[in-house]
């Protein structure tokens, strides 16, 4: 059992929503202006994971805590906050929390959208060159106890994920956030040791979700290429693909928000 960070947009009556953020990443991550158009019809749920944002920090190397438990986190968001059932949308690793609560936990999913995300398995394309270079040679880090050296840090982790679609000015407002709000940013890196500690991989039974999918994948995704995207829609029975020109690996950026915001809402 943990304690953890949320913020709402819009009125609990409506159709409640949960935002699921990728690792290492905090509710930040879903700008409030995003929040706020899927809000004008839903009760949107935006939250930091373990270790980012306001959330429990463990000392930084030394997460208490397994991929398991984030999705178990996620869970308890639902039934605390949403009623018990919610639209669950994710991205990046918060798109493979939601494959799990929808396969292992279905009643809590009404409807469910997969951002920059992938089935696993076999078969799929690798990394392109640029994100297998950016994890050969991470950027160095900063001094963590100065805020200008980590928002600098955070922007530069995101360039080469980003694809063609790079708002820099906007990418450095999130990091500003982000480090503004954080209790400790460094702690974020935790992710990275409980990403791949999970329990039942819900890839070869995604067959058995039956709830309003959708899949939205960028073509320049340079971790997971634009077969995963498509993987992933096919293995969903009903799963509608909508690929971005342009985008990375990345939540969807605000050039994309007029297209996005309109198909999660027709879910």
């Amino acid at each position: 059992m943990t304690t953890l960070c949320f913020e709402t947009f819009g009125s609990p009556a409506a159709p409640p929503i949960l935002l699921i953020s990728g690792a290492a990443a905090s509710m930040d991550y879903w700008e409030p202006e995003f929040c706020e158009r899927l809000a004008a019809e839903r009760y949107v749920i935006r939250f930091d994971h373990r270790d980012t944002g306001r959330s429990p920090t463990d000392p930084p190397g030394k997460p208490g805590y397994t991929g398991d438990d984030l999705v178990s986190d996620a869970v308890g968001l639902i039934d605390a906050v949403a009623g018990g059932r919610a639209h669950v949308v994710g991205v990046s690793m918060g798109g493979g929390i939601a494959q799990s609560i929808a396969v292992f936990h279905p009643d809590r999913v009404a409807a469910l959208t997969l951002i920059a995300t992938s089935p696993g398995g076999d078969g799929l394309p690798p990394p392109a060159d640029r994100a297998r270079t950016a994890f050969d040679n991470p950027e160095p880090e900063p001094d963590w106890t100065d805020p200008d050296a980590v928002v600098d840090y955070l922007v530069e982790i995101e360039r080469p994920f980003a694809g063609r679609i790079f708002d820099e000015e906007a990418t450095r407002e999130v990091a500003r956030r982000v480090v503004a709000r954080a209790t400790n940013v460094q702690s974020s890196g935790n992710h990275w040791l409980v990403v791949g500690d999970a329990g039942e991989d819900p890839g070869p039974r995604l067959g058995e979700v039956r709830v309003p999918t959708l899949v939205i994948h960028g073509t320049d995704d340079p971790l997971f290429p634009p077969a995963h995207g498509e993987a992933l829609a096919r293995a969903i029975p009903g799963a509608r693909l909508l690929m971005l020109d342009g985008m990375g690996h990345q939540t969807p950026p605000r050039s994309t928000w007029d297209v996005v915001v309109p198909a999660i809402l027709d879910l």
